[in-house]
């Protein structure tokens, strides 16, 4: 949302010093009667009327730290995040430092160190409308989860 034009904040405040009361130079010029006492009180207290400055968040650490990042991987593409914060003195956190290589768009190298995942199916076809093929493997009725109660007293 954009803030309202320095001309808009000059007529507001002529309408109000002239003596118009709040809700009808709100009604006037269609803001709220929160922004005219808003913009009546900052006049007050520090003599501005211009609208503040956006209040911007900690900048990225993909922005920040880019250049170092990328050397990082070039050097060592199979590291951890781990390794890469303590051998690289990256001051980011190891999820912060995930989102900084998606945005960057660098892919790590992982060596594979565990058995490789079974390549059977573990679960069987699914028939028409995703039904299972055999209707006696479909279990019918009741667990605790889904049981009513009993009633309160």
């Amino acid at each position: 949302m954009r803030a309202y034009s320095m001309d808009l904040r000059v007529r507001v405040l002529k309408d109000v010093d002239a003596g118009m009361k709040t809700a009808a130079v709100a009604a006037k010029y269609s803001v709220s009667p929160a922004w005219v006492r808003r913009l009546k009180q900052r006049r007050t207290a520090t003599g501005q009327i211009g609208p503040t400055p956006q209040k911007r968040g900690v900048t990225p650490g993909h922005i920040r730290y880019g250049d170092r990042i990328r050397e990082a991987v070039r050097q060592a593409p199979d590291a951890t995040l781990a390794e890469f914060r303590a051998r690289f003195g990256l001051p980011l956190s190891r999820s912060a430092l995930a989102r900084a290589l998606t945005a960057l768009g660098l892919v790590r190298k992982k060596s594979r160190s565990g058995r490789p995942s079974r390549t059977a199916r573990t679960s069987g076809r699914p028939g028409p409308g995703g039904r299972p093929t055999n209707p006696a493997l479909t279990r019918t009725g009741t667990s605790s989860s889904t049981r009513r109660g009993p009633p309160p007293t």
